[in-house]
């Protein structure tokens, strides 16, 4: 009995659909038929009960395919730290970046990862919704925020500030606001995530929090064309300093009010399961994580951020 077929026969398990597995698996229908039979062959009883409709589990399947899921993943594991023990960095890396800091610095730390360690794969997935790991098909994930649920393994990278920016030539147009309660005559450029506009800018400053109700014209849920927007002279924008590194540097955009700060989140690398932490995906991680602390120094050595980050 092949592992790969026993693989397959999980799947159309997980999903009750031998066509919703072959999508799944990428493979066709009949691959993934002639699977389940070669499987149920070996064995010399039917796993489903197949109907019109859709397959459900046998008495047989409901007792063999648990273990049978057991077995693989003590097999997995066995393969996993046999590599970790002779550091063998190769694999397919299944990773999801949010819009602008995948399209605009991991793709090409991920390029130049790929050059220097030939072995390994990629499949990028690059949105700013919300990551399901088995749905989506992703091993680990590179996300503002820390991780909120228990079954998930996360890997601090760094702080990130976020900044207030905008460009010289919409400030000289419609004047630079000194305080928050300046922010309501001027454009807001929006995030929007599940309908929701992100409308509502926080401050602080000498532990004092602002909380402005903000107007504009532009919202999007890809955080990109926030930024786009906002390089454009379309108005203001709250954006990670990490989204806005290469537009403050070359002077593209600058700092607003930069004594009061926005929100200032975390940028973590998480994964589903402690056996996808693989030689490849801790390698990744420590790339992140240099490329990323040597940008927020160029941002510290310009003055647009507080040592105090890095600590």
């Amino acid at each position: 009995m092949l592992i790969e077929d026993l693989q397959v026969v999980l799947k159309v398990a997980e999903f009750r659909n031998i066509t919703a597995a072959a999508t799944q698996l990428d493979m066709l229908s009949a691959t993934a038929s002639a699977a389940v039979k070669r499987v149920e062959n070996a064995l010399g009883v039917e796993l489903f009960i197949r109907t019109t409709r859709q397959l459900r589990l046998s008495h047989a399947g409901e007792r063999y395919l648990p273990q049978a899921e057991k077995a693989l993943l003590m097999l997995e594991h066995a393969r996993l730290q046999m590599r970790d023990d002779l550091e063998i960095v190769d694999g397919e890396l299944r990773i999801a970046v949010s819009s602008d800091l995948g399209r605009n610095l991991v793709t090409p730390w991920l390029d130049e990862f790929i050059e220097t360690y030939p072995k390994v794969s990629l499949k990028l997935n690059i949105s700013d919704s919300a990551i399901d790991f088995y749905r989506d098909s992703v091993d680990i994930a590179l996300r503002y925020g820390s991780p909120n649920e228990a079954n998930l393994f996360g890997f601090k990278i760094c702080n990130v500030p976020g900044l207030l920016c905008a460009t010289r030539e919409y400030l000289d147009k419609n004047g630079t606001p000194e305080h928050p309660h300046d922010l309501p005559a001027h454009n807001g450029l929006f995030y929007q995530l599940n309908d929701m506009v992100h409308d509502t800018w926080s401050f602080s400053r000498d532990d004092t929090e602002y909380k402005i109700k903000m107007s504009g014209n532009r919202a999007s849920n890809d955080g990109d064309l926030v930024r786009r927007w906002c390089v454009a002279g379309k108005g203001l924008a709250v954006k990670s300093c990490l989204d806005m590194a290469a537009d403050l540097l070359s002077g593209q955009v600058v700092p607003v009010m930069p004594e009061f700060k926005p929100r200032t989140t975390e940028l973590w690398l998480i994964c589903p399961s402690r056996q996808l932490i693989t030689p490849a995906a801790r390698l990744l991680r420590e790339t992140i994580k240099k490329k990323s602390t040597a940008i927020l120094r160029q941002l510290i050595e310009r003055g647009f951020l507080d040592p105090s980050v890095l600590g």
